[in-house]
């Protein structure tokens, strides 16, 4: 349940529409609904805009389906992070609206949000830094802001990014995706008013040190404006990234979660 649904189930009870009992029936599981294994925060959506997300790994099936199965039953859209193929089709064959995204690693019951808010850039240094930079595209969309895509645009050619100022220039927030030294956040910073969120990735070789080296050039940055995430945390920039351009667009994130039919462009469907 989310802020809109609150206000529609109060409406409802003030108006004569529904029994005090049955209004009391749909709220009863909030805050969270403790499954033994998982105590699920219906109420999270409430509070932050955004329902609960999902992270598979360490789960069993089990659990993993179970925990879909309550959120949905609570009229709950849903985004899983860092599926394995074999759990997207765990999850599609028990949920119809399952889509898979592959390229993110997610997987995503139920419609996306309305838009609302500013605009969020996801740009990523390298094509192999874009199942990354889909995992932070996905859920800032998740979260309710449009985002604009641009790839391969690394400093190994910078003038790959050039026709894409006008898009960075007008963006609430910039996710920045980079590998090797980690250099392209800066480079973006150095250019545009919007806040940069750099997102270290693991690719490169040896010395990247599985992305410390990109991690340390980011923190080290000398352009202003830069935040910096945990690596290879596409979730977690593309969150804070919809957090500022939500605001910047007046939405808190109260109302982010309105649905509408989901866009086939966004993924696919499971196979069953």
């Amino acid at each position: 349940m989310d802020r809109n649904e609150l206000a529609d189930l109060l409406e409802a009870v003030r108006d004569g529409r529904t029994e005090v009992g049955r209004a009391l029936e749909r709220l009863g599981a909030m805050p969270f609904e403790d499954l033994g294994f998982a105590r699920v925060d219906h109420h999270r959506s409430i509070r932050r805009g955004m329902p609960e997300v999902i992270y598979a790994p360490g789960k069993s099936d089990d659990h993993l389906l179970a925990i879909a199965e309550r959120m949905t039953a609570h009229g709950s859209p849903v985004l899983v992070t860092r599926v394995t193929d074999a759990q997207a089709s765990r999850l599609g064959s028990a949920h119809p609206a399952a889509t898979h995204h592959r390229d993110a690693r997610m997987v995503s019951i139920g419609s996306m949000p309305r838009a609302s808010g500013g605009m969020v850039a996801v740009v990523s240094a390298g094509t192999a830094d874009i199942p990354v930079a889909e995992e932070a595209a996905l859920t800032a969309t998740f979260a309710g802001v449009r985002v604009e895509r641009i790839y391969d645009v690394g400093v190994a050619g910078i003038h790959r990014i050039v026709p894409s100022l006008p898009t960075l220039s007008s963006a609430a927030a910039v996710v920045a995706v980079a590998g090797m030294e980690g250099a392209l956040p800066s480079v973006i910073a150095g250019m545009i008013p919007a806040p940069v969120i750099a997102v270290p990735t693991s690719v490169g070789y040896g010395v990247s040190f599985g992305g410390v080296a990109a991690l340390l050039a980011m923190l080290n940055s000398c352009a202003s404006g830069v935040a910096v995430v945990n690596i290879d945390a596409g979730y977690s920039a593309g969150y804070i990234a919809a957090v500022i351009a939500r605001g910047a667009g007046g939405d808190t994130g109260g109302r982010a979660h309105r649905a509408r039919p989901a866009r086939r462009a966004e993924g696919r469907k499971v196979r069953r």
